[in-house]
């Protein structure tokens, strides 16, 4: 790792592969090849965002309905910019745009903001374990969601700004009570992935006392956030998360390299090139409770994409966060794209939860992060 000496931070890590005895070792050969790499970046950035645009509109298309990636295209192009609506394509066109395009859409969205959250986390605490569900902010938003739905017996549901705040709340008091006992009691990352495992058991402990007090009716909305899902995604709800997650993606890309200062090198040599080591953290973390926090109070707990999408990220693109940061939005909105689709058409006609889907996919990725990391000590 080398970092500059003259900004907030800049890392740069490791990547090319081992050298053979026959190959050359002088600097500008070395130097070359990691230009190379730095040069590669943004293309795999790129096609990643390709890629992610084509599965996508592929799995809009996935379904009972024979609709095409033509159809999806040409249903877009009607909404957006308007015209005569045939009448053999309106059935087509009510499928897409009413219910598979937000649908497809939110759990994109909603994917990307997880992951973002996760790859934050990680770089603040220095520990790719760590994300909003494996600290326990996830499963505190849902508790603090469903305390708000039986407080009004089932009338706020998805989206309301009632469960929002109650999710947002109790998410940002749960980060700040874990925060502030690790800086307290000067925790290292295990004894704080041991505190946030914890609070998970007692807030799904809670919601589901919650759940054993509530009447048929307000137990049916309860549910639905401890399972996790995009089954009632409407438009309301790809414009407030799709746009606070648009919006976040920025302004996390503008501390990339105080991130990266503080990931690569520590709090420390941070702090002796500029960086607010405190402000950074706190603001940060902030940021990435409510992004989580947003998504619970719309789709639900949805464990592990705070996890695994950064980790995938990390092995396509490398650890920079500047690359890191975008990537992982892709990887994360991708991950819960894919595992929503698999839940409505692997038993199709029926649907399984999104959050089911991605458990199955999460802990053995989490299983193995585990054993690499004891292995690697």
């Amino acid at each position: 790792m080398k970092l500059s000496p003259g900004g907030p931070a800049t890392a740069t890590l490791p990547s090319s592969p081992s050298l053979t005895p026959t190959e050359d070792r002088s600097p500008g050969d070395r130097s070359s090849r990691r230009a190379a790499w730095w040069r590669g970046r943004p293309a795999v950035l790129w096609a990643g965002t390709v890629l992610s645009v084509l599965v996508t509109g592929w799995c809009v298309t996935a379904g009972t309905s024979d609709a095409g990636l033509l159809d999806v295209w040409r249903a877009v192009r009607l909404r957006v910019f308007g015209g005569v609506l045939p009448a053999d394509f309106a059935q087509t066109y009510s499928v897409i745009i009413n219910l598979r395009l937000p649908r497809v859409l939110l759990a994109f969205v909603a994917g990307a903001a997880l992951s973002l959250a996760g790859v934050v986390m990680q770089g603040l605490l220095r520990n790719p374990l760590v994300s909003p569900f494996t600290l326990g902010v996830s499963p505190a938003a849902a508790f603090g969601a469903a305390l708000a739905i039986l407080l009004t017996g089932g009338a706020a549901g998805s989206g309301s700004w009632l469960v929002i705040g109650s999710a947002l709340g109790t998410a940002l008091a749960v980060s700040a009570l874990v925060l502030g006992l690790a800086s307290a009691k000067a925790m290292s990352a295990a004894t704080l992935l041991l505190l946030g495992i914890a609070l998970t058991q007692l807030f799904e402990a809670m919601t589901a006392a919650l759940q054993f007090v509530a009447d048929e009716n307000t137990l049916q909305a309860i549910v639905r956030w401890t399972f996790g899902s995009v089954n009632n995604a409407d438009w309301n709800d790809v414009t407030v998360v799709g746009t606070c997650t648009v919006l976040v993606l920025p302004l996390l890309l503008w501390f990339s390299r105080d991130l990266n200062a503080i990931a690569f090198a520590g709090d420390d040599a941070a702090k002796s090139l500029g960086v607010n080591v405190t402000a950074v953290r706190v603001g940060l973390i902030v940021v990435s409770v409510v992004l989580a926090a947003l998504v619970v109070s719309f789709c639900g707990v949805i464990g592990f994409v705070g996890l695994v999408g950064p980790h995938i990220a990390r092995l396509a693109i490398g650890a920079d966060h500047r690359y890191l940061l975008p990537f992982s939005f892709l990887t994360g909105g991708l991950l819960l794209v894919i595992a929503d689709t698999v839940g409505r058409t692997v038993l199709a006609p029926s649907v399984i939860p999104v959050g089911i889907v991605v458990a199955f996919i999460g802990a053995p990725v989490f299983i193995n992060l585990i054993l690499t990391r004891r292995a690697a000590q």
